[in-house]
Parts: structure tokens; sequence; C-alpha cells
């Protein structure tokens, strides 16, 4: 039984370690990228003609990013909300992966946005499980974008994964603008991730 318990603490540090490690390493390339966007505000001069930004976010992360956007574009704001809440902790990673795999995605509240006024639709979301999260998942199941510029971003740790792949095989009818990725960075970088945005804006 010692021996069991010695094995088992080694497993548990060495995953700690690893974590560590992991995290670690982001943090630099989180800094490397973001030191390219520091320096003087970058300005946004792209017309988008009539805008939404439409989003689902479970932590605050995509709707800063959402926020944002719409500031720099002066869009209409839509947040996308489940009818029901999602489980918490481990039990909304299994769900998740379960919905992902079934393509069963969580029902959404009723009303969802008219879009035939808009001429460019941002759509936003967390990685999960390394791609959409489900609920924007079963917002594109809804949709049909009748061939207006979509743009999609996403909000994610250190991974976006298959996020824009999915995203262009899921977005029926839409023209698909450039997508962009931002991991979920502290207040320190606030002022790099505007100009990350005003920079990716510009290019589109």
């Amino acid at each position: 039984m010692k021996y069991f318990t010695y094995a088992v603490c080694a497993v548990l540090l060495a995953a700690l370690l690893s974590a560590v490690v992991h995290l670690c390493k982001v943090a630099v390339r989180n800094k490397k990228e973001m030191s390219a966007y520091a320096g003087q505000t970058v300005a946004v001069d792209k017309d988008f003609g009539k805008t939404l930004v439409v989003f689902y976010s479970l932590t605050g992360h995509t709707r800063d990013i959402a926020e944002k956007i719409r500031r720099m574009t002066n869009a209409d704001l839509y947040e996308i909300e489940t009818a029901d809440a999602l489980p918490k902790g481990a039990k909304l990673h299994l769900a998740v992966r379960d919905q992902i795999k079934t393509e069963n995605y969580p029902e959404l509240k009723d009303g969802l946005p008219d879009l035939s006024s808009y001429d460019t639709v941002f759509v936003g979301a967390p990685v999960w499980w390394y791609t959409v999260a489900t609920p924007v998942l079963s917002y594109l199941k809804k949709t049909d974008f009748l061939g207006k510029k979509v743009v999609p971003f996403s909000t994610q740790g250190s991974n976006a994964g298959t996020f824009f792949a999915d995203f262009a095989a899921k977005a029926r009818n839409a023209v698909l603008l450039k997508g962009e990725q931002f991991n979920n960075l502290s207040d320190k970088y606030a002022k790099e991730t505007d100009n990350k945005i005003a920079v990716w804006l510009n290019s589109l």
C-alpha cells in the first residue's frame, strides 16, 4: 500500500509539474505576441457597414472581446444564451464532450437576431474541446447567413484547435472573412489587446 501511495503521488507531482511548465510556456508566448501590439493606440479606419456582434460567453473573456469589437465598429450586440443553465465544473466538460459527439447542442433562448439589415456579422465563442463552444454551434445550426460577411473570433487558454475550420464548415451561406483568436489575458494587456483587434479589423 505504501508503494502504491508513492506511485500515485509521483504521478500527481508529474502532472502538476507538466501543468506548471505548460502555463509558463503559454505566458512567454503571450508576452512575445502582445509585445508586437505595444505602443501608440491603433485607430480603426475600416467601414463594415451595419454591423452585428454575436457572441456567447461563459466566463466573460469572449464578452470582453465582443464589447471591444462593438465599440470599434459601432456595432449592435447580441449575446447567445442557453434556455437552461449549463452544468458546472467537470460535469460541464463531460456534457460538452457528449454534445459535440452527438451534435445534440443545447437549446437557446428564443429571439435570435434578424440578420436581414446587417452587412457584417462577427460571431465569437470560447474554444471548448478544441472546437466552437456548443451554444454557438447551436446558433450556427439555426442560422442561415444568406450571403452576409461573417467574421469569426475565438477566445481560449492557449490553443484554438479546429475552431475556425469547424466554424467555416457550419456557417451556412456565409461569406467568411479572416477570423482571429484571442488568448485569455489579464488586464495588464488591455491596450495591446485593443491594438490587436484594431490591426485585425483594418486587415479585413
